[in-house]
């Protein structure tokens, strides 16, 4: 079976690390993901998507994301049945993050602007003489397999 989910969003609240009554960090977070489809004339509507994060997770997006954060979150759907203080029987849907990764440019990101010093500078390939490179022609057509 397959519970896996890909996200791409803003975070709508700044998160705030907790832990558990063993000492496990937790985090919980929303982040906010465009609809794709959007009727002529109206706003683009999002979808606002509950997330939490456990463990090492959890504390790499306390100290580098904030509010408003562009985030991609890889991980699974995991609901829950309660019964509310009414007595009425809820669900709740959340994505369990297994993976985070920055999206958009470091200062979106909140992430210093230093350059890396281990960090190579592209290959040019447009430089590249033509000369550096051997012509292969073949024209015997004949030698196809099919």
């Amino acid at each position: 079976m397959i519970n896996t989910v890909a996200l791409m969003g803003r975070l709508t609240y700044e998160p705030e690390l907790r832990s558990t009554a063993g000492g496990v960090s937790v985090l919980r977070f929303q982040i906010a993901v465009d609809r794709n489809y959007q009727r002529a004339g109206t706003e683009r509507q999002a979808d606002f998507i509950d997330c939490v994060a456990w463990r090492q997770t959890a504390e790499f997006v306390s100290r580098y994301f904030h509010k408003g954060s562009l985030i991609a979150v890889e991980g699974s759907i995991q609901t829950q049945n309660y019964t509310d203080k009414d007595g009425k029987n809820r669900k709740s849907v959340e994505v369990v993050a297994n993976n985070v990764s920055f999206c958009g440019s470091k200062n979106e990101s909140g992430a210093g602007a230093q350059p890396n010093e281990y960090e190579q500078p592209a290959p040019n390939y447009a430089s590249a003489q033509t000369s550096d490179f051997e012509e292969i022609i073949d024209d015997d057509e004949d030698d196809l397999p099919f």
